[in-house]
């Protein structure tokens, strides 16, 4: 299931061409720089008023809204009809596909994000991909740095993938919902239409249209009197 094609619809996005050849989809990460580099280079500077900053080689779609206090340092392509809200920060090496929100306090650094994607309040993507209507509750972080020295590896199937990168976050698929404040740790790997509880910390595989339940519970007793 680390196949592009097995985690994504390529048609839901105009830059496909990042995946060609990839055996594993976290290979497209590696080309990502390069990538971006070569359809920047003639971006023209944008002018959205003195409260949003907006780098070099920065390429935003048509009918593109970004509000006040928003980021784009960018290397970055931005898509169409995409809401980069009050925040917002995004950082070098970031292609957000059309119809996307990137919200309040929300921050990207070399990522991809294919059309419809939600990032909407409180969230980190770091050295990530999100499929097509991947949506992240208030509060979540895709972790992209291991605390150990060496790359992030993968597991499945009791053998580990050296993905050969040593900031990785996630993977999400398709439609995958992550519940508010989860933490996804780095070498994550969600499949299509999955469903990650809220309060979450997760590392590791997960296959299409699960649920992943957080058996964390909670009581209530009587309140003493003082």
């Amino acid at each position: 299931m680390f196949q592009p094609n097995q985690l994504f619809d390529l048609k839901q996005t105009d830059y496909a061409a990042l995946f060609d050849g990839c055996e594993y989809a976290w290979d497209a990460l590696k080309r990502l720089k390069v990538f971006i580099a070569a359809r920047v280079q003639e971006a023209p500077l944008h002018a959205y008023g003195p409260h949003v900053f907006i780098g070099q080689h920065v390429l935003i779609g048509e009918g593109t809204v970004i509000e006040e206090g928003a980021t784009i340092k960018g290397p970055a392509i931005i898509g169409r009809g995409c809401e980069i809200r009050h925040g917002a920060y995004i950082r070098d090496h970031v292609i957000v596909g059309d119809d996307c929100i990137i919200g309040n306090s929300s921050e990207l650094k070399h990522s991809f994000l294919f059309n419809g994607c939600q990032v909407p309040h409180f969230n980190y993507v770091g050295d990530s991909i999100l499929g097509h209507k991947a949506h992240l509750g208030a509060g979540v972080i895709c972790s992209n740095l291991k605390s150990l020295p060496g790359n992030v590896t993968v597991k499945m199937n009791g053998q580990y993938h050296d993905t050969g990168l040593r900031k990785f976050g996630a993977l999400l698929g398709d439609q995958v919902d992550v519940g508010c404040n989860s933490v996804l740790n780095p070498g994550t790997v969600i499949g299509r239409g999955t469903v990650i509880y809220p309060l979450t910390n997760w590392r590791g595989v997960a296959g299409s249209n699960c649920i992943i339940k957080n058996k964390g519970t909670a009581e209530a007793v009587e309140r003493r009197s003082k």
